[in-house]
């Protein structure tokens, strides 16, 4: 694995002493023991927040705007439900990010999971009868769960059975997983209205609009500030873009992106609001309903539902939390971060946090990564991110103004940087590098760190019983195989059972 401590001055320790933060933050945090400084953590944080911050834009678009099984929205109606959607996502979002800081201690941001949200809106909110409050309540039925699963032991006991060049190819495979995410959120990779390839560059082939050209400056700009080593590297890349994308819209008057106009801003548009400040709805907040979907749909549907998002949850927080510490130089021999329990504990938290929020599942980030990338090595970083995001729920419509465009470029380059660790798998013992190499190229190839996750665990147990060697399979890898396989045949065997 490659540190990241490798590109930071080499004076990190003393500059943490002579920064002249309280003694308590230092051994709290561990700051200074983990060779970073009060400055790294404070961009850290942030830069980790500008890279998230969509979140609080995309979420009400996707669960506000859907009816449920009842034509009902979230927020009463769809004029009021996007604004409360918003700040509750924000809220929620920045309790859970300082808790991950305060509690788990490490340089991990949670919000609103991505996937997670449309399996609640599309998969389970719309089925007949049910309503938003019964979804819900089933995703606070599985943040209890899952809560339960870490309490004894077993969540963690999974995590440390998984072989260390998976939890390698893990690491590897959010690295291009983020990249995509990057490339495609920003519109430089996106799919052909032809639909003659499943996705192309830019529109028609070539780059040609000016967000797309905000995008290319912010990732220049990026790389070259990393290369020289300046100090705030991504967090100026982010600003710098953000200033040129207000540029462009001011004298193009580019607008946002449309089936007419293609080469719009993508989620975001760097217009200045009337009013930066609004004054924040939380009136989604403890609208659940614990066991109504089992009256609407049945026990049997409902555990299905809650085997789906409990998987979901069980595993990307692992992938993620491995990537990140991995990236931080933070992981120990075996491959594991740091007070890992109590990552899992308020991960888990975070999913009952999200369905009594009314705003979905909350989850570690992997963007969390960009944070790093700038230097965060603490909880501390969480922290800052989490008070920016409370500070949302009044500045919701200035977040909104800096788009995808300028904000993604920082994961093209903690993309790279996750990459570099792919030589910490040895490529020569196939009955490993096959299942890595699943992991790898499946996370980003199926938008989901579980579907990589899971074909790389199949394949794993399945190579090792082929080849008569399943004594060498540890006891949960085959709980976690069978596991996968569940969730791969999830619908029909929802259709089978009815």
């Amino acid at each position: 694995m490659v540190p990241m401590s490798s590109t930071a001055p080499p004076s990190g320790i003393q500059d943490s002493v002579k920064s002249g933060f309280p003694g308590f933050l230092d051994r709290f945090f561990h700051i200074t023991e983990r060779g970073s400084t009060l400055g790294r953590e404070v961009r850290g944080g942030l830069v980790t927040f500008f890279a998230m911050s969509y979140i609080v834009v995309l979420n009400p678009l996707i669960i506000g705007t859907v009816p449920d099984g009842t034509g009902g929205f979230l927020g009463g109606d769809e004029l009021t439900s996007v604004a409360k959607v918003a700040a509750a996502t924000a809220l929620i979002a920045g309790i859970m990010s300082i808790l991950m800081g305060v509690v788990a201690k490490f340089p991990l941001a949670m919000a609103t999971g991505l996937g997670l949200n449309a399996v609640v809106a599309f998969s389970i909110a719309m089925l007949p009868d049910m309503t938003w409050a019964d979804a819900m309540g089933i995703v606070v039925l599985e943040g209890i769960i899952i809560l339960i699963l870490v309490l004894t032991g077993f969540r963690e006991a999974v995590f440390n059975a998984v072989p260390k060049e998976l939890k390698v190819a893990i690491s590897v495979g959010i690295g291009l997983f983020i990249t995509f995410i990057g490339f495609f959120d920003a519109g430089f990779v996106r799919i052909p209205g032809s639909q003659a390839t499943p996705v192309e560059l830019g529109i028609g082939g070539s780059l040609a609009s000016w967000p797309l050209l905000v995008f290319v400056i912010g990732l220049v700009t990026a790389i070259v500030l990393w290369i020289r080593k300046v100090r705030g590297s991504l967090l100026i890349a982010i600003l710098a873009a953000t200033v040129v994308a207000f540029i462009v819209e001011a004298v193009a008057h580019v607008g946002f992106k449309s089936g007419d106009n293609p080469g719009g801003w993508s989620l975001g548009a760097p217009i200045w609001p009337g009013s930066p400040v609004s004054v924040p709805d939380f009136g989604l907040i403890g609208q659940f309903s614990l066991f109504g979907s089992i009256e609407k749909v049945g026990i049997i549907t409902v555990v299905l539902l809650v085997f789906t998002l409990l998987l979901a949850d069980f595993f990307d927080t692992m992938g993620t939390m491995v990537a990140v510490g991995a990236e931080a130089d933070l992981l120990d021999e075996q491959g594991n971060p740091p007070r890992t329990k109590q990552i899992l504990i308020v991960d888990s938290v975070g999913a009952i946090a999200g369905g009594a929020g009314s705003v979905s599942s909350n989850t570690a980030y992997i963007e969390s990564a960009a944070g790093v990338g700038e230097g965060a090595r603490t909880g501390l970083a969480s922290v800052i991110t989490g008070i920016a995001f409370l500070l949302t729920t009044f500045l919701t419509p200035l977040v909104s103004t800096v788009p995808f465009e300028a904000a993604t470029p920082v994961l093209i380059l903690v993309g790279f940087l996750m990459m570099t660790q792919i030589t910490g798998i040895n490529w020569k013992d196939l009955e490993l590098a096959i299942p890595a190499f699943l992991v790898i190229v499946l996370m980003p190839f199926t938008y989901s760190i579980t579907t990589g996750l899971g074909a790389g665990f199949v394949t794993f147990v399945l190579i090792k019983l082929l080849l008569g060697k399943a004594k060498q399979v540890h006891p949960l890898m085959w709980v976690a195989g069978a596991m996968f396989v569940l969730y791969f045949i999830r619908g029909p065997l929802q259709a089978w059972i009815g």
